[in-house]
């Protein structure tokens, strides 16, 4: 797991997205907390901040600004939020102690950790949880050994704290193990529900102009379900797939999915191009060409 190092970068990872490298984006299912703290927040920044993610998709917050969780899919809303109230004072207490064992008096510093569990569909399980410090990889758990895993030199006192607490390994193993992949089944579960119906994506194309000889052919999708679509440029019916650039399929906030992707083209052979949907929610190709400007 690499971690951003400047606050406001991770800030805005744990709220977009998750921070790049971590497993919580994968092609099985994932459920994923992800915790941060600022030793001395600014430009009107939380101190705190916990986000839930459902595969890649965000689907609750909790930060000191507004102290309490707001769901951010439709669905979450009925679930009992007091589960998701992190233990701020105790990220608190961490960042105290790693300032003083590193003799480090003056910030900023950031304590930033992530966990939670995957279940891919043989029925196969597993469980993750590390921490970072000031932007970079600190120490992480093996839920198998029971031990700590210290990344940096700075790590080695902790993880000698760590271990003298037995108990709370296993805790944090029965978390990763039991806890976690029942709240994943059921957050499944009910994104299921919220979503029977198969959404076909609605399109449209656009340009944007950059100079007589060049201009850039956009096609955006919408708000299709289940996530898997193939989106295409064509020319005079052959696909371009070498000179388009494509996107990441990325969720919307209501559990759709939208993409886009654009190729660079003559303007004078504009009238050539079509954009190419295919989807399950369609019952044939959704083929898209240039909208004509008012």
């Amino acid at each position: 797991m690499r971690l951003h190092r400047a606050p406001l970068l991770l800030l805005g990872a744990v709220l977009g997205s998750l921070v790049p490298g971590s497993r919580c984006v994968s092609s099985k299912h994932s459920l994923c907390y992800s915790y941060l703290t600022v030793s001395e927040p600014s430009q009107g920044l939380p101190q705190f901040l916990s986000m839930v993610h459902l595969d890649d998709q965000p689907i609750a917050r909790f930060d000191n600004h507004t102290r309490k969780m707001e769901p951010l899919v439709p669905w979450m809303e009925m679930e009992e939020t007091k589960i998701f109230v992190a233990p701020e004072w105790l990220f608190r207490v961490d960042l105290e102690t790693l300032s003083n064992f590193n003799h480090q008096t003056r910030g900023p510093h950031i304590w930033q950790a992530i966990l939670g569990c995957e279940l891919w569909e043989d029925g196969s399980k597993g469980g993750f949880l590390h921490y970072g410090y000031d932007g970079m990889d600190f120490i992480s758990f093996d839920k198998e050994t029971l031990r700590w895993v210290a990344a940096q030199p700075q790590a080695e006192k902790v993880k000698e704290k760590w271990e003298d607490l037995p108990r709370w390994s296993l805790r944090n193993k029965f978390f990763l193990e039991e806890t976690c992949i029942e709240w994943l089944q059921r957050y499944l579960s009910h994104r299921k529900e919220a979503l029977q119906r198969t959404e076909p994506p609605v399109g449209k194309v656009t340009r944007k102009v950059v100079d007589d000889r060049l201009e850039v052919l956009i096609c955006q999708a919408f708000g299709f379900y289940p996530k898997e679509i193939q989106a295409t440029w064509t020319r005079d019916g052959e696909v371009c797939d070498y000179e388009t650039l494509p996107r990441n399929v990325a969720p919307n906030s209501d559990g759709t999915y939208y993409v886009w992707l654009s190729i660079d083209i003559d303007p004078k052979e504009r009238n050539h191009f079509q954009c190419r949907l295919e989807h399950q929610g369609l019952q044939g190709p959704l083929v898209l060409t240039l909208e004509e400007e008012s």
